[in-house]
């Protein structure tokens, strides 16, 4: 994009140099180089004031031996304004007032061309500066978030391990203290996981993504049109349990050959559309609670078939995202490039009524004035009525007022160069050239002044396209930064969250179950399970520095002894087989992460007496397996946080994540791709 803008500023400085090469016999060889030496000043080269002296005597020797217009001047006034020595460009403007004595045409020429030669440049340097900083701010957002939650987990899940470390460090715990970690393993494992829930509920995306596995997973096609902007916030917890319950009844009941699930931003509403043509019912019994904790919420939770039968699911709620602070002042781009408009339009009219007759005046001034309010009206945006006017008030005036009007043709160019594709723009711009020579000739101007109109129409054309359109460019790239950056604070706080749940929370949890477990055994089988437990918390506080941004690697033999560990620790039989080839560590963190989830829901959801756990190399990947009966439900775990963290997790690598169940037995499978890093076999 920055060098789109910097080609728009070339082609306007090239419209300029154009003019005045056609002005006199030695136009080219004047205008050439003052049309290079502006160049440095765009192409952002080192030091291009030390053109300055070169500059001014080109454009002193031309205006005051050549009889070339003083507005060259203007080239040199606006590398002034560039500069330190912006007050020299007053003398400047004086001098080519006192070198144009007889006519002040000239001169607010040459004021223009500095004005524009200024404006475009600087706004040529915020595109630059914007562009440049993009990915620095968001980086800068990412470190401040990171600094947030890790205070935030510090002051309460970082006290507790260092209260559960000291105690278990203890050279003989008693039981009081065992139950005080117990207590204390608990209450933060009730914290990490509301902390993960908190994390998550400021965006919907990770439950769309769960969503859109499940419903692959289960064969059925499935469309999503994201609407709406990130973070939610807290709407985004409702909407993520609508959509889940939405979807799981969907997969639940089978028989659909479609889902389409569509967010929208309406005003002040975020809504949320399951559509399918599978569920059986689409009463409102199915989502349980929801409508009720939608209605609490100030939203609205609906159900209705669609005139092709299709079932619809359709919530709303409130936005309440946070706001996002204004980090740039974005208006500052439109306030100089409305303000350059501004005095290049009353420039271009000023010389237009230079040239009128004085019982004209009121007219000319009256039809000029509603010229540049259209212009400044619609500088945001073009619409074919407005120039439909303009086009009215470019050309019919040249009936009465003739050959001061043509030049008012160039006011036209602009807004078809906004409105239109640029290739249809400069066709309609074309035919207007065409069209101001053709009156030109009929008003039986000479032939230099028809050719200097028709140039000077393409060339105001696109210094008032240029100035709209960097305005634009600008406010664009600064949106496009500031959505870069929230971007970056979701996703840091989504990675955050799925660490709380995946790694933390599998740590809290088999602490906890070690402890239990001592507390009924006798001191020396205790003291065996309870230095597990010192380990689990050690790895625990690496956990917490992963969850805040630190590196974390994961070895997945490792969490496979320690999932074997946890499991017989609760009685669970345990079969082991890893037959996994050398892993790149990010794969290996990702599958170990899975691992421990796996582990966690074998925990929580069944009474498994059997768990099997199985890594074979297939497929230019690793996939990981485990297998566990003792299940009597699986509603919920298809769709459950754990799950969607693991999807996405994957997802990132280019692996991917499967569910099955059935006859009482529940099976999850990851694959990931590897990077072979030694041939052997684990």
């Amino acid at each position: 994009m920055s060098r789109r803008a910097r080609w728009i500023v070339v082609a306007v400085l090239a419209g300029f140099s154009s003019v005045y090469a056609l002005a006199t016999p030695y136009g080219v060889l004047l205008a050439a180089p003052m049309f290079a030496m502006q160049l440095p000043y765009v192409l952002r080269l080192s030091r291009p004031a030390r053109l300055l002296p070169a500059q001014a005597v080109i454009a002193y020797a031309a205006t005051a031996w050549l009889d070339v217009p003083v507005g060259l001047l203007g080239f040199l006034g606006g590398s002034l304004l560039l500069t330190r020595l912006w007050p020299l460009a007053i003398p400047v403007a004086v001098s080519a007032a006192i070198i144009d004595r007889e006519s002040f045409d000239s001169t607010i020429s040459m004021i223009l061309i500095s004005l524009i030669i200024y404006g475009l440049t600087r706004l040529i340097e915020q595109v630059d500066e914007v562009q440049a900083t993009r990915r620095a701010l968001a980086a800068t957002a990412v470190s401040e978030e990171r600094l947030r939650i890790a205070a935030q987990l510090n002051d309460g899940l970082g006290r507790a391990l260092a209260g559960i470390t000291q105690r278990l460090s203890a050279e003989d715990p008693s039981r009081e203290s065992i139950a005080e970690v117990v207590g204390t393993a608990r209450l933060a494992l009730a914290e990490a996981r509301s902390a993960a829930s908190g994390y998550r509920a400021t965006s919907l995306a990770p439950e769309i993504t769960t969503a859109r596995a499940m419903l692959s997973a289960a064969g059925v096609p499935v469309e999503v049109q994201i609407g709406h902007t990130e973070p939610l916030g807290p709407p985004g917890a409702l909407l993520a349990a609508v959509l889940r319950e939405s979807v799981t009844q969907v997969v639940r009941h089978g028989g659909a050959t479609f889902c389409a699930i569509e967010t929208r931003l309406l005003a002040h509403e975020v809504r949320l559309r399951v559509t399918n043509d599978g569920v059986p019912n689409a009463g409102e019994e199915l989502l349980g609670d929801l409508p009720a904790r939608l209605a609490e919420a100030g939203g609205t939770l609906t159900t209705s078939l669609s005139p092709q039968g299709h079932h619809i699911v359709e919530a709303m709620l409130p936005q309440l995202a946070e706001e996002s602070a204004t980090l740039y002042d974005t208006e500052h781009a439109y306030a100089l490039s409305i303000s350059l408009l501004t005095a290049i339009l009353v420039g271009f009219s000023a010389k237009a009524l230079l040239q009128a007759p004085s019982n004209l005046l009121v007219p000319g001034l009256v039809l000029l004035a509603a010229i540049v309010f259209m212009h400044l009206s619609l500088f945001r945006g073009r619409h074919t009525v407005g120039l439909l006017v303009m086009a009215a008030l470019a050309y019919a005036p040249i009936a009465l007022f003739g050959r001061a009007w043509l030049g008012i043709a160039g006011f036209l160019a602009g807004p078809l160069l906004l409105t239109f594709p640029w290739a249809w723009g400069l066709s309609l711009v074309a035919a207007e050239m065409a069209s101001v020579a053709v009156i030109g000739f009929l008003l039986g101007l000479p032939v230099p002044v028809v050719v200097n109109y028709t140039v000077s129409t393409l060339v105001t054309g696109l210094v008032i396209y240029s100035l709209s359109r960097l305005a634009q460019v600008v406010k664009e790239l600064r949106e496009a930064k500031e959505e870069l950056a929230r971007t970056a604070v979701v996703e840091e706080r989504l990675r955050a969250a799925r660490d709380l749940h995946d790694l933390l929370g599998h740590s809290l949890a088999a602490i906890l179950l070690k402890c239990e477990l001592a507390r009924r055994l006798d001191a020396p089988r205790a003291r065996v399970e309870l230095a597990e437990a010192l380990e689990m918390a050690e790895g625990a506080k690496a956990d917490l520095r992963a969850v805040s941004g630190g590196q974390l690697e994961l070895e997945l033999v490792a969490e496979a002894e320690s999932a074997r560990s946890v499991l017989t620790a609760a009685g669970i039989e345990v079969s082991l087989s890893l037959g996994h080839e050398a892993l790149a560590s990010d794969a290996e963190t990702v599958l170990s992460a899975v691992l421990r989830e796996a582990v966690t829901n074998v925990l929580r959801h069944s009474s498994a007496r059997h768990c099997a756990i199985a890594t074979v190399t297939e497929a230019r990947g690793i996939r990981l397996r485990v297998r566990n009966d003792g299940v009597a439900s699986v509603q919920g775990r298809p769709g459950s946080a754990g799950v969607g963290n693991l999807t996405t997790r994957l997802e990132t690598l280019g692996g991917r994540l499967a569910t099955s169940h059935g006859e009482g037995r529940f099976e999850l499978t990851a694959w990931a791709p590897y990077e072979v890093a030694a041939v052997g076999t684990r």
